[in-house]
């Protein structure tokens, strides 16, 4: 089941940092919410149309596993969206897998001031089994998270909702409840405002 936004908008967006560990994030002095996902599932792109920001806010990048640290973005002065690293087919010695793991790990289980996660899934794709294991690592871990099914301009809402529907039934298998989720294109706008809606009452909550 989708959320009904309430009005919100971001009125300046700006990059503020990247960081390699935890100790080089920024002080957590305001609210956080995270974007994470498969490689080249659109993170930066998503970023960028939530943002309002059609130069690019966060670089967007056709090859997979490009981003390796967490980049901080933030909005209003008041919180910060932020991105990522996306697990899957980077282009790294499986050492280097391990620490950016480890690293993304240590964000999301220690991060004081983060409200919660948004796991990106391709809507063009059957269930990937690197998607519902980190989101099973979120269940079992307790990080709040929601889902975003991007890209869907690239098929009919029929298809898209068949995704989503075949999502959440091998979901079930894996973990209890259901997460909330939307369907986004970053090309169109799609859940543009339900999105930012969702935001708006976790900053509220």
């Amino acid at each position: 089941m989708e959320l009904v936004a309430s009005p919100m908008k971001i009125n300046t967006a700006e990059f503020e940092t990247s960081a390699k560990s935890l100790d080089t994030c920024p002080a957590p002095g305001v609210p956080e919410l995270a974007f994470i996902g498969r490689s080249n599932v659109g993170k930066s792109s998503l970023i960028n149309m939530l943002s309002g920001r059609r130069g690019q806010l966060a670089r967007v990048s056709s090859t997979p596993g490009k981003t390796r640290l967490i980049n901080f973005f933030m909005m209003d002065q008041k919180w910060r969206l932020v991105d990522l690293p996306g697990y899957g087919y980077a282009k790294i010695s499986k050492k280097a897998r391990m620490i950016f793991r480890d690293f993304v790990s240590e964000y999301l289980v220690e991060r004081e001031n983060l409200l919660g996660v948004f796991v990106l899934i391709d809507s063009r794709l059957p269930p990937q089994e690197i998607d519902l294991d980190y989101i099973s690592w979120l269940a079992e871990s307790e990080v709040p998270f929601a889902l975003i099914f991007t890209k869907s301009d690239k098929l009919s809402k029929t298809a898209a909702q068949k995704t989503v529907e075949k999502f959440y039934k091998v979901l079930s298998e894996r973990i209890e409840g259901t997460p909330d989720h939307f369907v986004s294109s970053a090309k169109n706008g799609g859940g543009k405002k339900e999105i930012l809606g969702y935001i708006g009452q976790n900053l509220e909550a």
